[in-house]
């Protein structure tokens, strides 16, 4: 089962017929999202496998994993916010439980997103695995 904020984007989903309408609340996703710090967009923090500038900054907060995220493309900070509905605030050791493969699909994203987009988004969720499982 998904987190609230998830639950909450699979509904408003629902609502939404349209693709063009889920990519603009996904992109709307992404802009409410604050900026990563500059100081925190390093080479530590960069995600390989991405056509697009993205990072994620992971700091495990009291047993709960915490990340922030960014990406010089708004499609792709709309997926990091995704992935923050998802995953922040879990207790650390049940993340690599999370099949985010099957939740994201629940939005159908699988079936609009290019290739490039969808490899990506694997990378991005390999790295929030990894390093909560660090």
């Amino acid at each position: 089962m998904a987190q609230t904020a998830f639950e909450e984007v699979v509904e408003d989903f629902e609502f939404l017929e349209d693709w063009e309408d889920r990519y603009r609340m996904v992109i709307e996703m992404g802009k409410a999202m604050p900026a990563l710090p500059e100081a925190l967009k390093v080479p530590a923090t960069k995600v390989e496998g991405c056509a697009s500038q993205v990072w994620l900054h992971t700091a495990p907060e009291a047993g709960q994993f915490r990340f922030q995220g960014d990406s010089d493309a708004l499609i792709v900070k709309g997926l990091i916010a995704l992935l923050h509905r998802l995953y922040d605030g879990l207790p650390v050791a049940e993340v690599a439980g999370v099949d985010a493969r099957a939740e994201l699909g629940r939005l159908g994203l699988h079936d609009h997103l290019s290739a490039q987009r969808s490899n990506g988004l694997r990378a991005m969720i390999e790295r929030i695995r990894a390093e909560a499982a660090a």
